[in-house]
């Protein structure tokens, strides 16, 4: 993430990975105040084992498109309605406006949940105890839209 400030959007994405069962690594990485520390970050994460990158940002938000310039690995962007936001869709258009060769996948805007689930599904093509627990997890959400439905028809 780009500021410790995004820190509570981005909860959502750490704690859906760690239901998975997919470990984490959380850091601060400032597309503006920490360059270099960007530039290394992209250019080495996939030699330190990680497979995607989910990166959060608000404001103008090029934390995930610089990220995906430099790195092989999918990178999700998660755009961040910071304090300096233009109700958000600054860091929207930020992340999601990317040119052709460098691709960010977009999620809503505060969305690291669906961050985290789709980390963990592009995880998973590639390891099935990934895939069981992201399978188990939409059968969960399944179960719950049928009860819910149940409740109405008393």
């Amino acid at each position: 993430m780009g500021s410790t400030s995004d820190l509570p959007v981005m909860q959502e994405a750490i704690d859906i990975l760690k239901k998975f069962g997919v470990e984490t690594e959380v850091d601060i990485v400032s597309a503006h105040r920490t360059p270099e520390k960007l530039f290394d970050y992209g250019k080495n994460a996939h030699s330190r084992g990680i497979g995607v990158i989910i990166a959060g940002a608000g404001g103008a938000a090029h934390l995930p498109g610089m990220i995906a310039s430099l790195s092989p690995l999918p990178v999700i962007g998660v755009p961040v309605k910071s304090s300096n936001s233009i109700d958000g869709w600054d860091s929207i258009l930020s992340i999601l406006q990317m040119p052709g060769g460098v691709p960010v996948a977009t999620v809503a805007l505060n969305g690291a949940k669906n961050a985290g689930i789709l980390a963990a599904q592009i995880l998973g093509s590639a390891d099935s105890e990934i895939l069981d627990k992201v399978i188990a997890y939409k059968n969960g959400l399944k179960e719950k839209v049928i009860e819910g439905a149940k409740g109405l028809k008393k």
